[in-house]
């Protein structure tokens, strides 16, 4: 590493919500994320790109059927899987985002794709004619767990107000929340931020997340920050821009958060959020009763997964440099 290099760092999520039922349940989305860690990792040690890095990770988290992005995305109350994503260049200071699009394997991509638009954000109807003109193949994101949850809550007539944020082997009842986020700072002190998810499960048709929104995915060059929780909490706190904003006006990363999540903790939000400063100190908070975070300081890999005490915030500052 060069004189003017700094030490790539990394996290990504799997979401938040309450404490996963089964041991076997946490040794899988343990070796999941480490897994997607120690990949991701590779390719920033190697000089990737902030970007690519953040794209790489969505693109596996969401080929991972535990977790509600992409494949193993929760159903809508019709029956159907909308799912968004965004991506935010910090360097860049630039956002683009999916919303709400069906029948795609890697809804990240889409975002990624509109970086260069001018049109950044697409919904729906916008997301099916990109889909079209970009040629992608049509994939079915659909696991058979997903609709047995949805068959289930059929039957009890909806009066559970989420899906489950890990898709588990025994079908789980309290209210969860899911969705998967990347936070990467690469070799030349870039941050991006990126955010994938099938929504809350059971929703209104039409329902927006914040995962496509600035409140729930937001970097600059001080920062990046990814969320997860019950979106429209996030969405009222405008979380992540706010982390993000707090951290370019002076504030410390965990200064930051730990403002942000006192703050949401005081209104009863349910949210988590991980996230990057362009010093290397890498942060996460939450409210809810677990984070399912992994985390690359460079040189070992950490986990939160069995984070559930009452503290608001986690960190690690290794020195960049």
């Amino acid at each position: 590493m060069s004189a003017n290099q700094i030490q790539p760092k990394l996290i990504i999520h799997g979401g938040a919500g309450g404490h996963i039922k089964s041991e076997q349940g946490e040794a899988k989305v343990r070796q999941a994320l480490h897994n997607i860690v120690t990949e991701v990792y590779e390719l920033l040690s190697l000089g990737g790109s902030a970007v690519d890095a953040v794209v790489l990770g969505c693109q596996l988290l969401e080929n991972q059927p535990t977790f509600n992005a992409g494949t193993g995305s929760v159903l809508q109350s019709d029956g159907q899987i909308r799912m968004s994503a965004a991506l935010m260049d910090g360097a860049k200071q630039r956002f683009s985002g999916i919303i709400n699009v069906s029948r795609v394997r890697h809804p990240i991509e889409l975002a990624q794709y509109l970086q260069g638009e001018d049109d950044r954000v697409l919904s729906d109807y916008g997301a099916k004619e990109l889909l079209r003109e970009l040629n992608v193949p049509i994939y079915n994101p659909l696991v058979e767990i997903r609709l047995q949850e949805w068959m289930q809550e059929r039957d009890e007539n909806f009066d559970k107000s989420m899906a489950a944020v890990v898709a588990e082997e025994a079908l789980v009842h309290e209210p969860r929340k899911g969705t998967i986020g990347v936070v990467a700072l690469d070799n030349l002190g870039k941050v991006c931020a990126g955010t994938s998810t099938g929504g809350k499960g059971l929703e209104r048709i039409g329902r927006v997340s914040d995962s496509a929104m600035p409140a729930g995915n937001y970097a600059d060059a001080a920062a990046g920050v990814s969320c997860t929780g019950i979106g429209e909490d996030i969405m009222d706190e405008c979380l992540a821009a706010k982390i993000v904003i707090r951290v370019t006006d002076g504030m410390s990363l965990p200064e930051a958060m730990n403002k942000s999540m006192t703050e949401s903790r005081s209104r009863n939000r349910d949210l988590g959020a991980i996230a990057l400063a362009a010093d290397g100190t890498i942060c996460w908070g939450k409210t809810s009763e677990v984070i399912l975070a992994a985390y690359h300081d460079g040189e070992k890999i950490g986990d939160t997964i069995n984070w559930n005490n009452q503290d608001l915030i986690g960190y690690s500052n290794h020195h960049s440099q």
